[in-house]
């Protein structure tokens, strides 16, 4: 399921000056957002696992762009997450 509000923050990221503002404050620019408490918890921890299953993958990737995160760091995080989901599934078909 989509997240409104973190999808919003991510497209409102793609103006430059709102992402200048959000690597220098990224507190401020996160209150004007009604995140849910647990998605904004995911945002602060850079949790790449859970802003997955929120979010479109296009713009996933281009916040953890914007926030700083090398590429190879999120590639590493997105690939571990495939690999945790894909064993959920499999438990819950036993």
């Amino acid at each position: 399921m989509r997240d409104y509000w973190l999808s919003k923050l991510f497209f409102d990221l793609q103006s430059p000056s709102v992402a200048d503002e959000y690597r220098a404050d990224r507190g401020k620019v996160l209150d004007r957002y009604p995140l849910k408490a647990e998605v904004r918890k995911a945002v602060e921890a850079d949790d790449v696992a859970a802003l997955s299953r929120l979010v479109n993958p296009y713009l996933l990737r281009f916040y953890f762009h914007v926030s700083g995160m090398p590429e190879k760091d999120f590639l590493q995080r997105i690939r571990a997450s495939a690999v945790l989901k894909t064993r959920s599934v499999a438990d819950e078909r036993r």
